[in-house]
């Protein structure tokens, strides 16, 4: 089967979350010849697919099958791929079926590799992904196999493909602050405490405050306010209460403990309660390992460029390796309207991020 057609065809797979909608027996079938571990918790399904070459390093690809609702605004039918002025558009073009093609295609064709080969999938990495790829690793671990190295095929570059590798992802942390006081009429405000004027004054101690001043590898941990409620949507009343919620997308340098200090300082003087929640929890992967420099190599090989190492974005299941202590990087097609309508990716960046895996297969047990 050529890559465009194995393209194709995942696209046409209507695996909104957590539904893979038959995409893993297709590729089952596609990848014969290989060993197959179905686990499956809930209503998410994995699939790991492993082939054992030698005994030496065990290295991996990781994705996901599952992609976000269509939503509205598509010039075309989003799960059948249509081509137009050189793009290929449809949903999970490039979040993450061109990935998902591109490994499963150049692990189709290696013949031979000092270890092990291994790919990992999940039908769950858009939602929750509580019984996906983190359900995945705890499994190989009791099994003694979990990978040494792990390639995550997320879309990473910007603006050209191949002008960036993700080596580590920011944590998230999520707030919800609850100031109370007392609600009163608005023509008698010294006989109420107003909640709106007791947050007045500390806003400028929380809006895009930062925790540390970032370094080579992150960007500064920064408090971003998300939502700001209170009072009774009427002018003759003062609220007796206000919600605010935040965002801090943390470094290594920040901890939840630092938010939860900082903020108790802020409202020290007030009656309040403040909830924090971490999702997920920064890492980073040694720019001088074996798998940053030979993904390196294999970008610049190809696409004769080399590719900045970013820890920019969102989050990924990445994180879910790093906290196993194992090395992983993320590469994939420009990301430039994932979860939008309209998603488009270019069958040649497709084809060039297969050749990319392919030649770190072959090259990846050689000297650096």
């Amino acid at each position: 089967m050529e890559l465009k057609e194995l393209f194709y065809t995942l696209l046409r797979f209507k695996s909104v979350t957590p539904d893979d909608a038959g995409a893993y027996e297709f590729i089952k079938n596609y990848m014969q010849g290989w060993e197959f571990l179905e686990l499956n918790f809930h209503d998410t399904k994995n699939l790991v697919i492993y082939k054992r070459f030698g005994d030496g390093v065990h290295l991996s690809f990781a994705g996901h099958i599952d992609v976000v609702p269509q939503g509205d605004g598509w010039e075309s039918d989003p799960f059948e791929p249509t081509q137009k002025d050189g793009y290929i558009y449809a949903r999970g073009t490039q979040d993450m079926k061109s990935g998902v093609c591109a490994f499963l295609s150049a692990c189709k064709k290696v013949e031979s590799f000092d270890g092990t080969i291994s790919v990992m999938l999940t039908s769950d990495e858009e939602g929750d992904g509580t019984y996906g790829t983190i359900k995945i690793l705890e499994y190989l671990k009791k099994q003694d196999f979990l990978p040494d190295a792990v390639v995550v095929a997320e879309p990473t570059c910007e603006e050209v493909f191949g002008d960036s590798i993700k080596v580590g992802r920011r944590g998230s942390i999520n707030g919800v602050v609850e100031l109370f006081g007392l609600q009163g009429h608005a023509a008698y405000p010294e006989k109420a405490k107003n909640t709106i004027h007791m947050i007045a004054p500390l806003l400028p101690k929380l809006a895009g405050h930062f925790f540390d001043e970032g370094d080579e590898c992150f960007a500064p941990s920064q408090l971003v306010l998300t939502d700001l409620r209170s009072g009774l949507e009427v002018t003759n009343v003062s609220p007796g209460h206000l919600k605010l919620m935040f965002n801090v997308r943390n470094s290594t340098k920040t901890s939840k403990e630092d938010v939860q200090n900082y903020l108790d300082a802020v409202f020290k003087d007030y009656e309040y309660k403040l909830k924090l929640t971490q999702g997920s929890f920064p890492f980073v992967t040694n720019k001088s390992s074996h798998l940053v420099q030979k993904m390196s190599e294999a970008v610049k090989q190809v696409c004769t460029l080399d590719p900045k190492h970013s820890t920019a974005g969102g989050t990924s299941d990445a994180r879910y390796m790093g906290s196993f202590g194992i090395d992983v990087v993320e590469f994939g097609v420009i990301n430039d309207t994932i979860h939008a309508p309209n998603e488009r990716t270019t069958l040649d960046e497709v084809e060039k991020l297969e050749k990319v895996f392919s030649y770190l297969i072959e090259n990846y047990n050689k000297e650096i």
